[in-house]
């Protein structure tokens, strides 16, 4: 038997397609030249560098290209995907990413020194 069946390259398409749910990432400021200026609406969370940022719908609008701002206001900036005009949003307009594109923003505290060790 060819065992397994059916399971040829699923995951590498579900990566590649919208995940099958999204969060509410961030609030559109203002378009900087052809990017996306966002604030972050997730005190715990940042986004990783290149993640897909989403519609509501699930659309793609393009990617995270920069993080910005002080780690208790954070920023970031979207590289708008084919198509995309960062001035077409307006100031307010939420966009979305995938949960597994976060990083707990623990990773970018200083961590407590802990003796001995």
């Amino acid at each position: 038997g060819r065992g397994g069946g059916g399971g040829r390259g699923g995951f590498q398409q579900r990566d590649m397609g919208p995940p099958d749910t999204v969060l509410e990432m961030g609030s559109f400021l203002h378009a900087v030249e052809d990017e996306m200026l966002c604030q972050s609406l997730m005190p715990d969370k940042v986004p990783h560098f290149n993640a897909p940022i989403y519609l509501q719908n699930k659309s793609q609008i393009g990617k995270v290209d920069e993080i910005l701002g002080p780690i208790n206001e954070v920023y970031f900036s979207v590289k708008m995907g084919e198509g995309m005009v960062a001035s077409s949003f307006k100031k307010g307009d939420k966009v979305y990413i995938s949960g597994e594109k976060l990083l707990p923003i623990e990773r970018f505290l200083p961590r407590p020194k802990i003796a001995g060790g």
